[in-house]
């Protein structure tokens, strides 16, 4: 058995793990070991379907030490006006590149792919079972503890009757010249990307049949876009938010009014969401979605046999020679939260909403910065994972309940406005005082905040209730 020494030992190295170590090895002099079971960083982008795109804008993911993808905006597709999406090859690729040339020459980082953690203190190789035992001086970083469902790393829920053709959607594009119609099943970001990839090939609508056990609020993109051009549209939003929140009757009333505002959109006006998943879509990718009449929602996919779908609550019959395209995997961690330092170990889960390397990084910076781990945990609780409609007001609360207490600390203000992961936010930092516009929004905004966060624990006591009578 091989003998390590280092600081950090790090289960993973996806994008969580890379935006640590990257803030880790900017702020100390540490030594870190990363495993993981790929061959190579980027985590589940390794798994993921051909034609993936981040679903924000590329300035904002990553690690904070280099850019990703081209900084500009897209000047085509539906993505027109906006700031650009990385594909997944180009986020593989950035990850390669802050492994091969941030983290490895830094002599401080060491990397074993193609390994399974099998201990606290202990990994082995997939391919020749050599074990390693490792010292930890510091700290044990659970980089998995958030982990993804991929499609194409488990099999459907459902059962597949011979003679059906169900795949995973990274083998769409292979196969969908040999298909004549086509079956999505999922309602959330990977069902969203097979459907565009069928529209935007001008498959006709009516060949697609689309499996929706639950409709899902989606964020409006256009209102997350980084950089001062976009600092007062931005600003706004939030506005809109916190005013919902302060004039919202009840949590239903408050969907109503996000919707009104342009802050959250749904797939059918008619039909009322019970899912958010942090997925994000423009109004012109909204519009293509929509052009598809057969959705499906009869509860879950039982089974599918050669000539029906079998769900929850009937029947459907299925078209000749589809495809049935699998979306159904969950793609968020069902875990429950837990404290991020926990004595010898750190779990790295999100403390902003929908930002998964903002937080690592974030995490990352204050395990440097501050040696009592009762004030790095009430400095960053972790954020709920987003499985409910209602769970956009539940990460708003800790999201908003961690930024105050950011606030208060000079050193965390200063990560903040130089860190590109916040690049969001570090705009607003920036403004100037002959921007009177900019000036006014801002104290619109802080103003709105005010009133929306008093109205807060009201609306989350009612949910709480609500619960509580459910659960009766």
């Amino acid at each position: 058995m091989d003998s390590h020494e280092t600081d950090y030992f790090v289960i993973g190295a996806g994008a969580s793990a890379m935006a640590f170590a990257d803030e880790v090895l900017t702020n100390s002099d540490a030594r870190i070991i990363m495993v993981d079971r790929r061959d190579k960083p980027g985590g589940h982008w390794n798994d993921a379907y051909p034609f993936v795109r981040l679903h924000q804008p590329s300035r904002f993911y990553g690690v904070s030490s280099r850019e990703l993808s081209h900084p500009g905006l897209d000047v085509a597709g539906l993505n027109e006006g906006l700031y650009s999406l990385a594909s997944g090859a180009e986020v593989l690729a950035y990850f390669d590149q802050v492994m091969q040339q941030r983290l490895l020459p830094s002599g401080r980082v060491q990397f074993f792919p193609m390994c399974n953690v099998t201990a606290d203190d202990t990994f082995e190789s997939l391919l020749t079972g050599r074990r390693h035992r490792v010292a930890v001086r510091r700290r044990l970083v659970d980089t998995a503890y958030w982990t993804f469902d991929i499609p194409s790393t488990r099999g459907p829920k459902y059962s597949v009757a011979p003679g059906v053709k169900c795949i995973p959607p990274n083998l769409l594009p292979g196969m969908a010249s040999r298909s004549d119609n086509f079956v999505v099943v999922g309602p959330g970001k990977t069902g969203i990307d097979a459907c565009l990839w069928l529209l935007g090939h001008e498959v006709d609508p009516a060949r697609i049949h689309w499996v929706m056990p639950r409709d899902a609020w989606f964020i409006n993109r256009a209102n997350i876009q980084p950089g001062d051009e976009f600092l007062l549209a931005f600003v706004e939003s939030l506005t809109r938010q916190f005013e919902a929140l302060s004039a919202a009757a009840d949590v239903a009333d408050l969907f109503e009014r996000l919707e009104a505002s342009g802050e959250l959109l749904r797939l059918d006006p008619q039909v009322a969401p019970t899912i958010y998943r942090c997925a994000t879509i423009t109004e012109p990718e909204l519009v293509q979605l929509r052009r598809i009449g057969n959705v499906v929602r009869k509860g879950y996919l039982k089974a599918v046999y050669p000539d029906r779908l079998v769900l929850d609550h009937g029947e459907v019959a299925l078209m000749p020679n589809s495809l049935i395209v699998d979306c159904s995997a969950s793609g968020i961690s069902r875990k429950p939260q837990v404290p991020i330092w926990d004595g010898s170990r750190i779990n790295i889960q999100m403390i902003r909403t929908c930002q998964p390397t903002f937080s690592a990084a974030l995490i990352g910076f204050i395990e440097t910065a501050f040696a009592d781990d009762a004030q790095k945990n009430a400095l960053c609780a972790p954020v709920p994972n987003p499985v409910l409609d209602t769970d956009w007001l539940r990460m708003l609360a800790v999201s908003t309940r961690n930024r105050m207490g950011w606030r208060a600390q000079a050193n965390i203000e200063e990560w903040l406005a130089r860190s590109r992961l916040n690049s969001l936010f570090a705009a607003m930092a920036r403004v100037r005082p002959e921007e009177t516009e900019k000036l006014a929004a801002l104290k619109r905004f802080h103003d709105a905040s005010a009133e929306g966060l008093k109205r807060l624990p009201e609306l989350l006591a009612s949910l709480s209730r609500k619960v509580a009578q459910e659960s009766a």
